[in-house]
């Protein structure tokens, strides 16, 4: 089922069978993609690093992860464009740029707990509803719901990555996400970041360190590392241009980033493929 609106909105739900893969191959400009997985041992390769999804596990995808399937069962498809909904312009409502979409190098990933899964199967039948209707209120309606869809997930990401309570340094982990995703091939430290975000880097080591996981550096890194990978696999791109492209003048210096980071050599990697 696909909804297309008279200035190119875009939304698109699909039940994709066992190995359906098809979607995938399509290209949407501006799209964000989020899968709900139905069934266990679902295998996908993702920007070149193996997943696998069990039953009631959700994944949020924009158009520049590399997808193939390896294993799929049935799984709920949800693609929309920027012009249906932009999560960035709309990001007081429902709170997701940093987490869900947009946020560094982490592939968001949420399990539905058994006591929330009524809601989501509500929703989703729903929307299923409405993207039959053919009145001038579909567009509202369909909005509507996937706004309510995105705050779900988004609570349920928060609440499985243990953010901090406090809602000022949880925006700050969603804007320093943010600020990678946008500047990371130019801002490779942890104090010029802290810089847009007008903290210190000691104060924005800290806040991190209430989530128990990794350091502001690790995630600048680990995003850098993904556009390497990325750009090594998947495009024509000599590694020197790669290099530069990701802000390194001098190849060697990005040769050994990237084997200490990966554990092999660019070149290796890249024959690898």
């Amino acid at each position: 089922m696909k909804f297309i609106g008279n200035t190119d909105e875009f939304l698109q739900l699909k039940i994709l069978e066992r190995q359906d893969c098809s979607v995938f191959k399509d290209v949407v400009e501006g799209s964000l993609i989020v899968l709900w997985f139905e069934a266990d041992n679902n295998a996908l390769t993702i920007d070149g690093k193996d997943y696998t999804f069990t039953k009631n596990q959700i994944v949020f995808l924009t158009e520049f992860h590399k997808v193939k399937v390896n294993c799929l069962e049935t799984t709920r498809f949800l693609r929309f464009n920027r012009s249906f909904y932009c999560v960035i312009d709309h990001d007081k409502e429902v709170g997701c740029k940093g987490l869900l979409f947009f946020g560094a190098s982490q592939l968001p990933i949420i399990q539905i707990p058994e006591d929330n899964l009524e809601q989501f199967e509500i929703l989703w039948k729903m929307f299923t509803i409405e993207m039959e209707s053919k009145d001038n209120l579909q567009i509202d309606m369909l909005q509507m719901m996937l706004k309510r869809y995105l705050i779900l997930c988004t609570r349920l990401f928060k609440n499985q990555e243990h953010y901090p309570e406090k809602h000022t340094e949880s925006n700050i982990i969603r804007d320093f996400n943010f600020l990678v995703e946008q500047h990371f091939k130019s801002k490779h430290t942890v104090s010029e970041y802290a810089e847009l975000l007008h903290k210190s880097p000691k104060t924005l080591s800290n806040i991190f360190l209430k989530l128990g996981s990794k350091t502001p550096l690790q995630y600048i890194q680990e995003r850098k590392m993904l556009e390497a990978r990325r750009q090594l696999r998947y495009s024509d791109l000599q590694i020197q241009e790669i290099a530069y492209d990701i802000g390194y003048d001098d190849i060697q210096a990005f040769s050994r980033f990237f084997k200490t980071q990966e554990g092999v050599s660019p070149s290796v990697y890249k024959d690898n493929f």
